[in-house]
């Protein structure tokens, strides 16, 4: 990078000092670059006492697809930080995610539907989550996937104890309104 995007250099001052943030710009402008910045920024510095199976940060998505390239963006922007990253998200073998969940990860970047059943299953543990990111939140909140993100969010320690972040290309004021019990 030579220099920040406009949302990379409006959120990046506030992610990085801990604030809770929602970044509204359009696709391809840099919103994942940012949060996986203040992420491994964050996680570097502190290094906290957790098992394997809890992870640092999560990040949900509406989709494989985003849950691949944020997964991919994590590998291109930490490939020095000997950092995990894993995407978590259906039609993969259930097995083999598990297994690498088991043997400890700091980032999950997960669809609702297989995070939470691997919760269930309590194959991963949540609670150590010191940085929350819902990626597209104009999407994840407005596609019937309010449930499992409430779910999901339950399972994580009170907005006090954790960094909450929303991207998405129009976070608008009915977004804003049902995220506002989840961040500081």
């Amino acid at each position: 990078f030579e220099r920040c995007t406009e949302i990379q250099g409006m959120a990046l001052p506030h992610t990085l000092a801990g604030l809770d943030v929602a970044g509204r710009a359009q696709t391809g402008t840099g919103k994942t670059a940012a949060f996986l910045i203040s992420i491994f920024t964050r996680l570097l510095a502190e290094n906290p006492e957790r098992a394997p199976h809890q992870p640092f940060a999560l990040c949900i998505a509406p989709t494989r697809e985003l849950a691949i390239q944020i997964e991919h963006d994590a590998a291109l922007i930490g490939k020095y930080c000997g950092l995990r990253t894993l995407a978590v998200y259906g039609g993969m073998d259930y097995d083999r995610q598990r297994n690498h969940i088991a043997a400890g990860v700091d980032l999950v970047a997960a669809t609702p539907g297989r995070l939470l059943d691997y919760v269930q299953k309590k194959a991963i543990d949540l609670s150590k989550v010191k940085v929350m990111v819902i990626d597209e939140a104009d999407r994840m909140l407005d596609m019937g996937f309010i449930p499992d993100v409430r779910r999901i969010i339950s399972r994580l320690c009170r907005p006090e104890g954790r960094q909450t972040l929303l991207c998405g290309a129009t976070l608008d004021q009915t977004i804003m309104e049902r995220a506002k019990n989840w961040m500081r």
